[in-house]
């Protein structure tokens, strides 16, 4: 049996969504560990899009590429373009797409700041977007 740890399958399904999210170009992805914290998920995956059009880009495409590969359906959706906040709620892990406005108002990283953050490595492959671990810090 390898020494090395594999992921979680809620640990794999936020990668998975970091990494669609960068490829739509979203900037300042973080994936924050909430399992010792919460019990109603393990992982919050937060980024931020240019704007309304572009964040509803990654809430669709993410949708679109979960359904597909895996037949997963978030189990709730919340959009606001007044907000500037998208939430697609796959019970295991919640993404929040912001506009960068919205995100420095509602501040999860501070308000989750005890939470460890998965380390998200750009992929190298020529995605656009801008994968980091460590927003804010």
């Amino acid at each position: 049996m390898s020494s090395e740890a594999k992921p979680s399958g809620s640990e794999a399904l936020a990668r998975g969504i970091a990494a669609i999210a960068d490829a739509k170009a979203a900037t300042e992805i973080v994936a924050l560990d909430m399992r010792s914290l919460v019990s109603y998920t393990d992982f919050l995956v937060v980024c931020t899009a240019r704007n309304e059009r572009q964040a509803r880009a990654i809430a669709d495409e993410v949708k679109l590429k979960l359904k597909q590969e895996g037949g997963l359906l978030p189990a709730g959706s919340e959009a606001s373009d007044a907000a500037g906040w998208i939430v697609l709620d796959y019970l295991d892990c919640v993404l929040h797409v912001f506009t960068s406005e919205a995100r420095k108002r509602y501040q999860l990283e501070d308000l989750w700041r005890e939470a460890p953050r998965l380390e998200l490595g750009a992929s190298g492959d020529g995605v656009r977007g801008h994968l980091y671990g460590a927003a804010h810090g």
